[in-house]
């Protein structure tokens, strides 16, 4: 085996062990995707969609958040143009994330490589990613996203047929469990910051006041999300703002 083999050999077994890497760290994240998305599945079901819609929603938007807002659209019968803005408000840390994950990416790290990695970026592959030692290579990155996006598909699909299966009174109380989830992740880092509780309370409460109050009865469920999200994340970073790490060393 002349150099050149060997060289190719070296790199393809570097690949098939990071890869293999990323999909035992990425098991963990499946299992979470597969019951948070078997609860989005069994919401769109019960909410008039067909389960073969639920599952492309999820296949080609992983973000939960952005899902069931995207959901609440698109049953209140909402544009184009709300649904959009509504994405791009919810899922705009991505783009942060990715832009951050970016400074640990390999250098030969291709356009095509970074495109495909954007989309399957996730709060907790972002977090599993960043705590990796050293340079990040596709193929682990490839490996981490590749059972999170089985599981998250697979939940929905799964939650999308039990819903054209089960009572109409349990599918309900089962889709409840997403918002659940939704509950489960705001509470603690409200409990730790008075600022994001601050945020959460403010959002909640124009939430309900656009919801309730006669004088916004115009105003469509999507643009609900975009009004609430914006105004109470500007309060908070208005009234909280964030201090450098620096100042807080010095206190």
């Amino acid at each position: 085996m002349d150099s050149a083999e060997t060289q190719t050999y070296k790199t393809r077994s570097t690949r098939r062990q990071d890869y293999v890497r990323g999909l035992r760290h990425g098991i963990p994240i499946a299992l979470g995707y597969l019951s948070v998305s078997f609860s989005f599945g069994i919401a769109a079901v019960s909410q008039g969609l067909d389960w073969w819609t639920a599952v492309l929603i999820s296949m080609t938007n992983l973000t939960s958040a952005g899902q069931v807002a995207g959901l609440g659209i698109i049953v209140a019968g909402g544009t184009f143009v709300e649904m959009a803005l509504a994405q791009l408000v919810i899922n705009l840390r991505y783009a942060l994330m990715s832009l951050s994950l970016s400074q640990k990416l390999a250098e030969k790290y291709s356009t095509f490589h970074r495109a495909i990695t954007a989309f399957a970026m996730t709060d907790e592959i972002f977090a599993v990613a960043s705590g990796q030692p050293g340079e990040v290579r596709p193929a682990y990155m490839y490996g981490l996203a590749t059972l999170p996006f089985i599981g998250w598909s697979m939940g929905t699909l799964l939650g999308g047929l039990a819903g054209t299966l089960l009572p109409e009174l349990l599918c309900a109380v089962l889709g409840l469990a997403i918002y659940g989830m939704f509950i489960a992740i705001i509470i603690p880092p409200a409990r730790a910051s008075v600022g994001v509780c601050a945020v959460v309370v403010l959002a909640a409460a124009m939430s309900c006041a656009l919801r309730y109050i006669p004088l916004f009865s115009g105003i469509s469920s999507g643009f609900s999300i975009i009004i609430c999200a914006v105004l109470a994340s500007a309060a908070g970073a208005l009234i909280f703002p964030r201090r450098e790490q620096s100042e807080e060393a010095e206190k």
